[in-house]
């Protein structure tokens, strides 16, 4: 099961780090090493969340997750989007951008960092509507009672989560263009841009998110269609096309995983920074940790780890909750690559443990009840 599911992860990394040392010898072999513990570290919250949706999608949708998904994932959020970025905050064309990146690595990482206030207050607020959205709701199974509870009674105002997240959005556009006036204002003008930056995250998470959720609510609808046209296509014999099979619901569910993973890359790709600025063994290393959350979230859908582990979905939206707020921190202040990875990792692995122990209790008490009842029968004899 495990090498089915990891096959073509274990695959890649050898490529990878044969393509590392061929390229740059073993200090490149290094480098692309732990480019991907970083991606994994920072993205094992990306896979369960991507688990449950994915869990949601038809095996063709979870096809198209494993082959198109990953190849947007790779070349486009861990190749391309960097270049695109210096393209626009250079006003560079592609192909000079790619020659930038190539040239004048120092440059093009100073390109980058100047970038990254938009592409931090873009993610932050995406992240930061998920989490809200997912505390605000009411839920049968609860984590943290004591904080779940009230919220989800506030869960029912109409609209909350966006008018929180524009309130945060608009404290942190202005306490960014304060800091920079207060520091001769060499940053003051892109206080607009986080603020235009921000507004497009929430957008986007509004407009994706709210097209996921309406066909996901007439997902039954497309099963019970796509159950006559297997048995209709049983009776002609004609095959099904790919569309039919796949359904609005599943389409719409796979675009708000990529716009999803989009966010959760942004933190990797800045943070590789801080390990290399050669854009081929960023390619290499996080295009590598990319493979493992994408069969790190088809491991837990086929073993069905979120049925068994119920808190591990609550952990993951609480690490999300907290990469939102240090992506909007980073903003004007820098967090070191080890808090960010580290904190989403002790949430999941808190949640991991709570629900252990949430099994191991409802075991004892289905082995007392058992025993009681054994009892009863015998003094009934």
């Amino acid at each position: 099961m495990v090498l089915k599911t990891f096959g073509w992860s274990f695959a890649v990394t050898a490529l990878g780090l044969v393509a590392a040392v061929l390229y740059d010898g073993w200090t490149a072999l290094g480098l692309v090493a732990i480019l991907c513990v970083l991606e994994i570290s920072l993205s094992f919250d990306n896979a369960v969340v991507n688990a449950g949706i994915v869990k949601k999608m038809n095996a063709f949708w979870q096809r198209i997750f494993l082959t198109i998904g990953i190849l947007i994932a790779v070349f486009g959020m861990r190749l391309i989007f960097p270049v695109v970025i210096v393209a626009i905050s250079a006003k560079l064309g592609p192909i000079e951008a790619v020659d930038l990146a190539l040239t004048d690595k120092d440059q093009y990482q100073q390109y980058v960092t100047d970038a990254h206030p938009s592409i931090a207050a873009f993610g932050g607020m995406f992240l930061l509507m998920i989490f809200l959205d997912f505390i605000f709701e009411d839920r049968d199974i609860k984590w943290l009672g004591w904080l779940e509870r009230p919220l989800s009674k506030l869960g029912k105002i109409d609209m909350l989560s966006a008018c929180i997240a524009m309130i945060v959005l608009l404290i942190t556009s202005m306490t960014f263009a304060t800091h920079a006036h207060q520091h001769g204002g060499t940053h003051a003008d892109k206080a607009q841009t986080v603020l235009i930056s921000g507004l497009a995250g929430l957008i986007t998470y509004l407009i994706v998110g709210g097209l996921s959720g309406y066909f996901e609510n007439k997902l039954e609808e497309d099963e019970e269609r796509e159950h006559e046209e297997e048995e209709e296509a049983a009776r002609t014999g004609k095959p099904r096309s790919a569309v039919a099979l796949a359904g609005k619901a599943a389409f719409f569910m796979f675009l708000y995983l990529e716009v999803l993973d989009a966010s959760f890359s942004f933190d990797g790709v800045i943070g590789a920074f801080a390990i290399t600025n050669d854009i081929v063994l960023m390619a290499l290393g996080l295009g590598v940790g990319a493979m493992y959350v994408r069969s790190l979230t088809v491991y837990l859908v086929r073993q069905g780890t979120l049925d068994d582990y119920v808190y591990l979905e609550h952990g993951a939206h609480y690490a999300i909750g907290a990469l939102a707020a240090i992506l909007l921190v980073t903003i004007q202040y820098e967090i070191n690559e080890f808090i960010t990875g580290s904190v989403g990792v002790i949430l999941i692995a808190w949640s991991f443990w709570s629900s252990v122990r949430r099994n191991r209790a409802l075991a004892a008490a289905e082995g007392k009840a058992d025993s009681d009842d054994k009892a009863e029968v015998s003094s009934g004899v």
